[in-house]
């Protein structure tokens, strides 16, 4: 699973999910593209991080609900060498749960935008950095299987789109590019310490086999796993990383 000469985009990873791809990917050899939006401290500590075991990281910001900040992850990788062989995107977010009724049009466009609407933007901006052998890793989520937990539709739809964006990107990519991604469920994060009540993490690691939540750092492994050689013939996979709770 050596990533040795590789170079990684991997967007929102600056915290949680995806400081521990950052650091998966940059455990096995390769240098570390590290987008970040609000996460600024995180993701210098990500970039010094990696840097103290003698790896090679660049931190950009860069808002990739916009053209400007998605130009600017792409000038990014061209100071580092002008190719994406891994590209990862992970940049996304709830914004605030709310129901079709208490839901506006400008919460539902912030939430594509945020998570559907960036990957896109992002993958159309790296693929002429590409090459044969590169991969696309996605982030997608249990929400996208089963809609969610309550006054989280706008989510749900938007991480439903993403697995049918790697399903279509899989095709169309291939056999030079591979295109998977990841559904993870419930994950020990800010996310969920900001979203999710205790009683309702509590439930959900009950109700899952493993009777646990998720580790970021298991998520990361899985990433690195799914860019590396050893997954060769996965491709247009949505792989469930949720203990067992739910299964595709």
């Amino acid at each position: 699973m050596t990533l040795e000469g590789k170079t990684a985009v991997v967007t929102g990873g600056g915290r949680d999910i995806g400081r521990a791809i950052a650091l998966a990917l940059a455990e096995r050899g390769a240098r570390i593209i590290v987008s970040y939006h609000a996460s600024a401290d995180g993701a210098q500590a990500v970039v010094q991080d990696i840097a103290s075991r003698g790896g090679v990281a660049k931190a950009v910001h860069s808002n990739l609900t916009t053209q400007q900040g998605v130009n600017a992850l792409v000038d990014a990788a061209n100071a580092l060498g002008g190719c994406v062989d891994i590209l990862v995107n992970n940049a996304g977010g709830l914004v605030a749960r709310k129901t079709m009724e208490q839901m506006d049009l400008n919460h539902w466009n912030a939430v594509m935008d945020l998570n559907l609407t960036s990957t896109f933007m992002v993958t159309k901006a790296c693929l002429p950095l590409m090459s044969k052998g590169a991969t696309i890793i996605n982030l997608s989520s249990l929400a996208g299987r089963d809609g969610g937990g309550p006054g989280a539709i706008a989510y749900a739809t938007a991480k439903g789109a993403i697995m049918t964006m790697t399903r279509g990107l899989a095709k169309e990519l291939g056999p030079d590019i591979r295109v998977n991604a990841l559904c993870p469920g419930m994950i020990n994060t800010g996310f969920h310490d900001a979203f999710t009540s205790d009683t309702a993490r509590k439930n959900v690691a009950a109700a899952t086999p493993l009777k646990r939540e998720g580790m970021a750092q298991e998520i990361g492994e899985t990433v690195a796993f799914l860019a590396s050689p050893a997954s060769g013939f996965i491709n247009g996979a949505c792989i469930d990383t949720n203990g067992g709770v739910a299964f595709s």
